[in-house]
């Protein structure tokens, strides 16, 4: 079920946070160091070691892959929000950079775009999905 990926990244998640909490009072910084990355990668271990194991229908790697699509550039405009305040805070230097990295980032996905690769993925029907 598409509701077992929701868990998985669920726990993954808090994980993530509780292991990048821990670390962070571990080097004395009063912050989650490191908490989405680490949820992230127990996200992809888990699974991978349930495919491995043949636990992991085709609906619940949906559920994954859906989640975990919005869950990146949730967490990414997050972080991009604290970062602007910092840029502008920081003089031209920090402005220059910011349009430089927004223009690289705007050219890759038009070169990704145009490479014309499908994803490999292949969507459950509606049948596998209830």
């Amino acid at each position: 079920m598409i509701i077992y990926g929701t868990a998985i990244l669920a726990a993954c998640h808090l994980l993530g946070e509780y292991f990048g909490n821990t670390l962070g009072q571990f080097l004395g910084v009063k912050a989650n160091v490191g908490g989405v990355a680490i949820a992230m990668v127990l996200l992809i271990a888990v699974k991978e070691y349930l495919a491995r194991k043949g636990l992991m229908p085709q609906p619940t790697r949906f559920g994954i892959l859906y989640w975990s699509g919005l869950y990146i550039p949730i967490v990414v405009a997050m972080s991009a929000g604290q970062n602007v305040v910092s840029a502008l805070s920081g003089g031209t230097a920090g402005i220059l950079v910011a349009v430089a990295s927004l223009a690289g980032t705007v050219y890759l996905i038009r070169v990704m775009n145009k490479s014309g690769h499908d994803s490999a993925y292949k969507w459950p029907s509606e049948s596998e999905t209830q």
